[in-house]
């Protein structure tokens, strides 16, 4: 069973590298492992690509060009990058990125969270961070695409179908 043990504010920073600045956090504790580490997020867009494709690969999704993630990120409004700390070890565990107009609306992409870290509540403060940051930017639209089986996550987050009831449309290439 995992629980939270504290919730940090967003002026605790803490420098585990000098690569990274983290902001915020929390400590959980799992009793399975009977060990203790602290969960805190970033901003900053320089990460190691190859470590964000490994993630992404333990949770299934298909490889996608070094050179568009890379792209995508360059672009994207806001990175959150959520990582596991233990002593001077640092772990990637969770990615959100959004683009946005800079002014009203802003949509959330590539939610990711390791499946070690799923069903503890770390994808829903990931969340919540990347709310808060749009927020923050005066970012009164959010939107996002949800597969289907996560459909109810997003839900309990306060996401809803378009309440306007329009339709999204798309356009693939043949």
């Amino acid at each position: 069973m995992v629980f939270w043990k504290k919730l940090f504010s967003n002026s605790d920073n803490v420098a585990v590298s000098p690569a990274t600045r983290f902001e915020g956090g929390l400590t959980y504790v799992d009793d399975r492992r009977q060990s203790e580490s602290r969960i805190l997020f970033s901003t900053e867009r320089d990460l190691d690509l190859y470590e964000l494709e490994e993630l992404c690969d333990r949770v299934g999704w298909a490889r996608r060009p070094l050179r568009k993630v890379k792209k995508a990120i360059q672009y994207s409004f806001l990175v959150v990058s959520m990582w596991e700390i233990k002593g001077q070890r640092k772990r990637l565990i969770g990615f959100a990125r959004a683009t946005s107009d800079h002014a009203f609306n802003a949509t959330i992409w590539d939610v990711v969270v390791d499946p070690d870290f799923q069903n503890r509540g770390l994808g829903k403060e990931l969340m919540k961070y990347t709310i808060k940051k749009l927020r923050g930017a005066d970012i009164s639209n959010i939107t996002l695409f949800a597969d289907p089986h996560v459909v109810n996550f997003y839900r309990r987050l306060g996401f809803i179908l378009d309440p306007e009831g329009i339709k999204g449309m798309f356009w693939y290439p043949d």
